[in-house]
Formats: structure tokens, sequence, C-alpha cells
């Protein structure tokens, strides 16, 4: 009896020391938080507000001029090309919005001009067209794509966000780009991109890859002021522990109706959407 109880006593420390590491792990920052107020009150516009069978696709300088027009915020994603010149652009891969089975990094900023977003006249911007054209007349949320350890797109994108003059967030889905927002600009408001990557069926890595971005096991390296979640999955326990217990702030990607807003509109404080123009 004595050995049962020895056996469960041990147990029952290992999991009280196994919870509290998670929490610790999933923490993110607690102090000085960046200020969430100046991107309150408006909606997000997803890669811009595109419809891409339009003269607006997205992450094209025409999609975000129509999202200024109406007074959305804009969510955009920065990456680098060959030459090192920050663009917008979602995928690493051309093949999808340009036709041509290369990767964005392959590419000189010359070179990829010459192709043509969604087949309209609308070519691929870069981070400082974009910022010249918005001109801090709505809120940016800017996520940087980050391939493997290589975070130059975060210094660079930087650079060019030193003296601008409206409000921006950055996030990534690379604990990496968060942590060096961390390191060097605490002040931006920063944050962590999540999904429950399993339960969506990616297999390009190992399911414990996965998990460990899903349950944001990275938090404690990058202390993020934000999660940005998919909404679809707003009752992950990682995410819900951020949520009520670190009163993170919360943004919920991507909103696809008017009803999903409503209905989600307890769960986060800011809203990224797409293929509908809420009403405000």
């Amino acid at each position: 009896m004595k050995i049962l109880m020895m056996i469960l006593l041990i147990l029952l420390v290992s999991a009280v020391v196994l919870a509290v590491l998670y929490l610790l792990a999933v923490m993110p920052r607690m102090t000085n938080r960046a200020d969430i107020r100046p991107f309150l009150g408006r909606l997000y516009a997803h890669r811009g507000l595109h419809d891409n069978a339009s003269d607006a696709p997205e992450n094209s300088l025409a999609a975000f001029r129509k999202a200024v027009e109406k007074g959305f915020g804009i969510e955009l994603d920065v990456q680098l090309t060959k030459d090192l010149v920050p663009v917008v652009f979602h995928d690493f891969t051309l093949k999808r919005v340009c036709g041509v089975d290369k990767k964005v990094r392959e590419l000189t900023f010359d070179q990829l001009q010459e192709l043509r977003l969604c087949g309209s006249d609308q070519r691929i911007p870069s981070f400082d067209q974009v910022l010249r054209l918005v001109k801090g007349r709505v809120p940016l949320i800017i996520e940087y794509k980050i391939e493997a350890l290589d975070t130059r797109v975060c210094e660079l994108g930087d650079r060019l966000l030193s003296d601008y003059p409206g409000a921006y967030c950055m996030e990534s889905f690379n604990p990496l780009g968060v942590w060096w927002y961390k390191r060097h600009r605490k002040e931006v408001f920063r944050g962590i991109l999540s999904d429950n990557y399993v339960k969506n069926g990616d297999r390009a890595f190992p399911a414990i890859f996965y998990e460990i971005l899903h349950n944001m096991l990275f938090n404690f390296l990058a202390k993020p002021d934000f999660i940005a979640y998919n909404c679809r999955h707003y009752k992950d326990t990682a995410r819900l522990i951020c949520r009520n217990l670190y009163r993170a702030p919360a943004v919920a990607w991507t909103i696809k109706s008017q009803r999903e807003l409503e209905e989600r509109r307890a769960d986060f404080d800011l809203f990224i959407f797409d293929s509908f123009v809420p009403e405000i």
C-alpha cells in the first residue's frame, strides 16, 4: 500500500509540475504590454478588400485602396525577394496567384514585376509602395512570412516602418519573428499566429512539430502581446488559457460571413475578414 501511495504521489507531483511548466511556456507578455487601443473599433480586410476574380485581387494596391476607402483596417503579408526587397505577397510560391512555379525568394523584385496577380493588371507591390499608399489612414496588421530561421524580413520590414505615421502591429506563425520584435522593438504591438494544424490535416511536418506550434509552447520566448487564431478552433485549450487566464487580446482569422462575425464577437477583440463586406 505504501508503494502504491508513493507512486500515486509521484504521478500527482509530476502532473502538477508539467501543468505549471505548460502554463509558463504559453504565457504571453504580462507586463508593459503594447497598447491595443489604436486597433480597436475597426474590422480588418484580409489581404485588402479583395476579390481574386476582379481587378482588385489579394494583396494588391487596388485591394488596399478599396479597404482604405471603406474605412477598414488592413491585414497584409510581407516576405523577401531574391534581392531582399520586402514585398506584399501571401504564398511562398507564385503558382496559385501568378501561375509561375517559382518561390518569391527565387526572383528579384524587377522579375516579379513582370507577373500579374490573378490575371488582373495588378502587380506584386513592394511593402514600401503599400505603406506610401495607406499613409497611416487605417491601422495595419502585418504578417511576416518567415521560412525556417531567416528573420531578415523583420529587420528590413521594420526599417520601412521606422518613420511610418500610422498605427501598425506585427504577427507571424514563426515564433522567431515575434521574438525578433521582442528583442529589437519592444514597443510594437506583436502577436503570434496559430492554428489547430493537426485537425486541419497538415502533414508536411511531424505531428509533434504542429502540436508545439498549436499549443504555442514558444510563447515563453516570443512573449506575444496578442494571439491571432483560426476562429473555427476558438475553443482550443491553449487559446482559451491565453484569453481567459492571461487576458491576452485575441484576433480572429478569418471571418467569412456576417453571421460568423456576430457569433465570435464575445470570443475575440479584433477580426480579420474576407469573402464578404461586413456591416460596420
